[in-house]
């Protein structure tokens, strides 16, 4: 359809239509911990980085939309149940960042599809793999007999080392673990902390019978579309419906399932790796809100924290709340909380709440300045 017959969505609409699609307007008092897997569908993934500073981002990021889950759910879902699975996606994703995640098991025939497409890894790492045939051969059935695995205990046996231009050179086995993790081989079985224990995916994982690639790849523009609720085209070619935002320039894509109708407010504290501020120029477009995850920044130059939380307030990204877990000290403490601009008494207080049931999912108090 061309451009100039786009239908024009306020940005107000648009905010509220994101925000609906990531789960996060007013909760289901009925969704549990054995809705996870459905939320992670609808997500379509929970990023996995460990980090600790306040909580590690798949279980914030499922907490937010599951007020009642416990702490200990995600990882039971995923090295238990077996209904999440620790997923590596291939290297064209539309965010890298969010490639290592958790997804829905149920997920597998459409990501197994793509990880298995011969473009699914980058030209460089096919080489690599065809040239190491017989070291691939010698970690999987090291895996075969020995199994489950941590890295540090396959053996390096590679017939021709990795290199690349940045920290991968030389780390065989570990190169060869996530180009078949990729491909739905090996899987990440369980995790000891930040540390990763490998089995095959036959023997830890429901049989998969991935879809043909043309099949799997309109299923990931259409499910990536749903996710956002709205997002550029970038990556979706002609999914959706093209819609301008009032006020935003270019066209945007919408899915067709997408409403802003009904839209019910709640305030929520969302992890630095939520999906609705993951795409930081999209934020920038939506909210005009200023944010950067400062972990990596060195403290002097530090404006919010080293993992400040930001406050969304129904369709408005309002401030951001600078807070550390101190597990010996048993507290969630508060720095500061950063506001955009003078809050209500009443968002005040629905901040103070969140802030209480962060620390009570992490089992801490809060301690606030």
């Amino acid at each position: 359809m061309p451009t100039s017959e786009a239908r024009t969505i306020s940005v107000e609409e648009a905010r509220r239509i994101a925000v609906r699609a990531q789960l996060l307007d007013e909760p289901s008092t009925a969704r549990d911990a054995g809705d996870l897997p459905e939320v992670v569908a609808q997500l379509t993934l929970l990023p996995l980085n460990p980090t600790d500073i306040v909580c590690p981002s798949a279980e914030q990021i499922a907490h937010s939309r599951i007020p009642g889950l416990a702490y200990d759910d995600v990882r039971r879902a995923a090295e238990v149940e077996l209904s999440l699975v620790d997923h590596l996606g291939p290297h064209r994703h539309p965010m890298e960042a969010w490639a290592i995640a958790l997804r829905a098991t149920g997920d597998l025939p459409w990501l197994t599809a793509i990880g298995r497409a011969p473009d699914a890894l980058h030209a460089s790492s096919r080489r690599w793999l065809d040239a190491n045939a017989g070291f691939r051969e010698r970690v999987v059935q090291q895996l075969r007999e020995d199994g489950p695995l941590p890295r540090a205990e396959i053996d390096d046996a590679a017939d021709v080392p990795y290199v690349s231009s940045g920290w991968n050179t030389d780390r065989n086995v570990a190169m060869m673990l996530e180009l078949l993790q990729i491909r739905g081989e090996v899987v990440v079985a369980e995790r000891h902390g930040a540390a990763r224990v490998w089995d095959l995916a036959e023997r830890v994982l429901p049989p998969v019978e991935p879809l043909a690639v043309e099949q799997a790849e309109r299923t990931w523009r259409r499910r990536w579309l749903r996710a956002c609720g709205i997002a550029r085209a970038t990556h979706l070619g002609d999914e959706g419906e093209p819609v301008r935002i009032r006020g935003v320039s270019g066209t945007w894509r919408l899915d067709p399932g997408a409403s802003a109708e009904g839209f019910a407010e709640r305030v929520v504290l969302l992890s630095p790796l939520d999906r609705l501020i993951a795409d930081r120029r999209r934020m920038a477009q939506l909210w005009g809100f200023e944010y950067a995850l400062e972990q990596y920044t060195p403290a002097a130059k530090r404006r919010w924290g080293a993992f400040a939380l930001p406050i969304l307030d129904g369709d408005r990204l309002v401030g951001k709340v600078d807070a550390k877990a101190d597990r010996d000290a048993g507290a969630l403490l508060v720095h500061r909380i950063h506001w955009d601009d003078e809050p209500s008494a009443r968002l005040r207080d629905a901040v103070h709440d969140e802030i209480a049931r962060l620390a009570g999912f992490l089992r801490l108090r809060p301690s606030m300045p």
